[in-house]
């Protein structure tokens, strides 16, 4: 395995432009439904500029705009739903029924809108394997060691059609790294530097034999000269680039040896005009950069960023990584071609993202998802079983959870403060780890009326309006859920049908709306179990949009403020300490389930 050195390129926050290729175009009606569906399933999604072709037009090349998680907007969603979600195929057939279509577009679209703010890499991709394989030089007899024959190249090939694997292009590559979308099963990239004659003689005919996608790094100077062994024409390069399994890269003006040792005056054209270059010759966008001899540092990265590159590549020939191992968007890596075989048996695209549905699913692995909506960083933990735990006094959440089989936790409904001590809580409250069912005080009941009722059964889980005449009995809470293991009172509904509530939802409920941290929990689109923290201030009313945004269906916000607490495995995951609690909402792994080496619960191979 190769080694895991995640860090990041301090760069500033992007916008990326993602160009994706279309097979056919969309009617508008299946748009509009689209749309719809989404509107209905994430709540208010602002949809910004969406395009919707002409029915008449023929196979045109769009692109999509998809700004970083924080924005919330999407530009251009014709191409996201076409490509990324397939609806061509749902066109072609008809019959399929609109269940199917939200079933299948609804894991794609939660994967957009929670995309890691650029650069950073999502993770989800970094549980993938995806080599990114570097060529130079394709010719008939080699003059350096990693030169390839065309014979060679064609056996590479071949080994990669016979072990199943899937050759995908950069765009795939880089909507997985921002999204955590997961790719074939068996994924691989294919990149060639420089620009030698070699690329299309040999190369791009072999391309279309196989229909394998790929990569050219071009630096500009190189094209249509007798500059070093052999060159591309301008010619050739444009025919190349027409072709949609040819994606082209900028690889500076000259190719220096060191980036990192130009002025910023030197360096600006090296970045800036060799795109501008290439876009005016071939009458394309250039979205992506490749560093000559894989040379950057924080201000190269920084000026790449500046010209409106969306990602980069790089190489290192004594620290080669898999493409989610990369240290940023800005810096992925790659794995020089002579590796091809040690690379094939290890290509994996990650985990398969879980169709969304109505009911529950208690049996998933339970990982961590760190991400920023508006603006705003969050920390989810989903999968697993919910339960709560009502301790004998108040503690720190990993405290509680060292003695219960859950591994991850949240600080769970308000208690007492009379006492240091207590552990009495504010409304009834039954938990499976105690077996026992405690009625609410009459009078702090009556202040509850309509917050949330937090109802967990076996296989299910409900969140109805309190109610403190009907609920402050066992045999008023069964009546509502006949197998009810744990009940309690949260603070306020956020999310409901996956609509974000509005302000007069909240009712009475003192400063609301006032920012801080804030606890939560609820259930997803997938129907699992989600538990989660602001990791900075934010308002009831912007909480329960940004949690719509996260694809939460249903969500409830729990004691926040001082109490605001999360753990997982035997840590706290907020970044100073909390009020000692009483009560946690906690999620038990599923069986079957085992732990990866960077604290996710993964479901075993």
């Amino acid at each position: 395995m190769l080694p895991i050195q995640p860090e990041q390129v301090p760069v500033s926050t992007l916008s990326p432009r993602y160009s994706l290729r279309s097979p056919s175009v969309l009617s508008k009606s299946l748009l509009a439904g689209c749309l719809s569906f989404s509107w209905l399933l994430f709540g208010a999604v602002p949809i910004v500029g969406a395009q919707v072709p002409n029915e008449t037009d023929e196979a045109p090349s769009l692109t999509t705009h998809c700004q970083p998680s924080q924005s919330g907007e999407f530009t251009n969603f014709t191409q996201l739903v076409s490509d990324v979600s397939q609806t061509t195929n749902w066109f072609q057939e008809p019959a399929i029924g609109m269940n199917s279509l939200v079933t299948s577009l609804t894991p794609q679209l939660a994967a957009y809108l929670n995309a890691s703010p650029a650069p950073t890499l999502h993770e989800k991709a970094r549980q993938a394997r995806v080599p990114v394989m570097m060529y130079h030089d394709i010719l008939p007899e080699k003059k350096v060691f990693f030169d390839v024959t065309p014979d060679e190249f064609e056996s590479h090939l071949r080994q990669i059609q016979a072990q199943g694997l899937t050759p995908i292009s950069l765009d795939q590559l880089v909507i997985h790294l921002r999204t955590g979308l997961p790719l074939p099963e068996k994924p691989i990239v294919l990149t060639f530097d420089d620009g030698y004659s070699g690329h299309y003689q040999y190369v791009y005919p072999l391309l279309k034999k196989y229909g394998y996608p790929a990569t050219f790094s071009i630096y500009t100077a190189k094209i249509g000269k007798q500059l070093g062994r052999s060159s591309l024409t301008w010619e050739q390069l444009r025919e190349m680039a027409k072709d949609p399994l040819v994606t082209i890269a900028s690889h500076s003006l000259s190719h220096p040896p060191d980036l990192t040792q130009f002025s910023d005056d030197k360096l600006r054209p090296e970045i800036f005009e060799s795109k501008q270059i290439l876009e005016q010759e071939l009458g394309i966008s250039i979205h992506y950069f490749t560093y000559p001899e894989g040379k950057y540092d924080p201000r190269v990265a920084q000026m790449v960023a500046a010209a409106g590159y969306e990602a980069a590549l790089t190489m290192n020939d004594t620290d080669e990584r898999f493409a989610g191992q990369s240290e940023s968007l800005l810096a992925i890596s790659r794995i020089g071609q002579s590796r091809l075989a040690e690379m094939l048996p290890q290509a994996w695209g990650g985990p398969p993202l879980v169709p969304p549905t109505m009911g529950f699913n208690f049996s998933a692995s339970i990982e961590k998802i760190q991400t920023v909506i508006n603006n705003v960083p969050f920390t989810f933990i989903a999968g697993g079983k919910p339960i709560t735990i009502h301790a004998k006094s108040r503690y720190q959440v990993p405290e509680i959870l060292a003695s219960s089989p859950a591994i991850a936790g949240v600080d769970g409904g308000f208690f007492s403060l009379e006492f240091l001590d207590s552990n009495v809580m504010i409304g009834p409250v039954m938990s499976q780890t105690t077996g026992k069912f405690i009625p609410g005080n009459p009078g702090e009941n009556r202040k509850l009326k309509g917050r949330p009722l937090i109802l967990i059964g076996s296989r299910s889980v409900r969140f109805i309006p309190f109610d403190p005449d009907k609920h402050n009995t066992l045999e008023g809470i069964r009546a509502e859920m006949p197998d009810v293991t744990d009940a309690f009172v949260g603070a306020a509904f956020l999310v409901e049908g996956s609509q974000p509530q509005p302000p007069e939802r909240f009712g009475a409920l003192f400063d609301f709306n006032a920012e801080r941290h804030r606890a939560f929990w609820g259930i997803n689109q997938m129907g699992q179990p989600q538990i989660g923290v602001s990791m900075e201030p934010i308002g009831s009313v912007n909480l329960g949009i940004a949690l719509a945004k996260a694809g939460f269906r249903d969500a409830v916000m729990l004691d926040s403020g001082a109490s605001t607490s999360l753990a997982y495995k035997g840590t706290s995951l907020v970044g100073y300490t909390p009020r000692p609690v009483p009560h946690v909402v906690g999620l038990v792994p599923a069986d079957g389930a085992s732990q990866s080496a960077n604290g996710c619960v993964v479901a075993q191979q």
